[in-house]
């Protein structure tokens, strides 16, 4: 079931939350709205989900037109980052209930939330309450509860944004093996590149009410058209007006034509990747990225002398630098 967003703004008293914002969710995808905070990217699920009314624009759901539909008449399941139980029901009776409303037989009842507690592997924990899950479980419970009425569109507001790192990965390599098998359209909202570049199949990127850019992880990451995405796509080095990528930082143990004088101020050991802070002649700072075999030949440590090469930078011209300000 594709999305279509067409041109729509949504304004908050004076705050301009969204502006002119145009989005199309292929049938069947799992697309990332990726942002800062502020950006408008909860606002456009909402949007979407039928819990804000665009002032501007229209938004469609399987060609269908739903702008003015409620909520409950778009045919969408909704997961927020602090979901809220019935406390007093156990597992099995969260996820029973909107087929409970309704009034679903109940052996169709019994047979579709033993599928679903299987399938968010929580048929261990159907008796118990929330109260003693853990937050990964509840979460894969609340989405177990959507999934039970078998929503057309999956959205997903920083459902993982509250736990923490180690539960967080767990859990978006579920979601997306989770996808892959039940093949809903899905958006999800995050502030977590790497997030959305591990879970996602295309990844739109919001700042300041706008969409930047739009495509898959690996396009977004290696094709930035502004200098906001290159630098909110993982680190990067400024140097003038250049953006350079650490990992595309070389370093040599000799000077060559064309490699600048660098000081080594930190050598970073992140598992198979070693991060190296450098500072240049003029005192700039400079972060290389390389693997833990390269770090090891070059003996890099504190206080040396190197050499860099940091000719693969990007420029922008200034509408792009400024694109997301206009």
């Amino acid at each position: 079931m594709s999305i279509t967003v067409d041109r729509v703004s949504k304004r908050f008293e004076r705050f301009q939350a969204l502006k002119e914002v145009s989005l199309e969710v292929p049938s069947g995808s799992l697309t990332a709205l990726l942002g800062p905070s502020g950006s408008g990217k909860s606002t456009l699920l909402r949007v979407i989900a039928g819990l804000e009314t665009p002032d501007e624009g229209e938004v469609s759901i399987g060609g269908e037109r739903v702008t003015h539909l409620p909520p409950q008449k778009r045919g969408v399941g909704f997961v927020f980052q602090h979901y809220a139980p019935f406390k007093h029901m156990t597992v099995w009776e969260n996820v029973a209930f909107g087929l409970k409303v309704r009034r679903l037989p109940k052996p169709e009842i019994h047979r579709r939330v033993r599928e679903l507690l299987e399938l968010v592997q929580l048929e261990g924990w159907a008796k118990h309450y929330p109260s003693q899950l853990s937050g990964g479980q509840r979460q894969r419970m609340a989405l177990a509860r959507t999934l039970a009425v078998e929503p057309s569109v999956l959205l997903l507001d920083e459902p993982f944004g509250a736990l923490d790192a180690q539960v967080r990965s767990d859990l978006r390599r579920w979601l997306r093996r989770l996808h892959d098998e039940i093949g809903v359209t899905t958006v999800l909202v995050t502030h977590d590149q790497e997030e959305a570049m591990e879970v996602a199949d295309r990844i739109a990127v919001m700042h300041q009410g706008r969409i930047e850019q739009t495509g898959m992880p690996s396009e977004v990451y290696d094709h930035p058209e502004s200098e906001f995405v290159m630098a909110f796509l993982g680190r990067v080095n400024r140097l003038g007006g250049a953006l350079i990528r650490p990992h595309d930082v070389s370093i040599l143990s000799r000077p060559t034509p064309g490699t600048r004088e660098a000081m080594i101020e930190r050598v970073v050991h992140l598992g198979f990747e070693v991060r190296v802070e450098m500072l240049l002649g003029d005192g700039s700072p400079l972060c290389a990225q390389l693997s833990r075999d390269e770090a090891a030949f070059l003996d890099l440590r504190q206080g040396r002398i190197v050499y860099v090469d940091v000719g693969a930078g990007r420029t922008f011209e200034p509408s792009q630098l400024h694109r997301a300000a206009s």
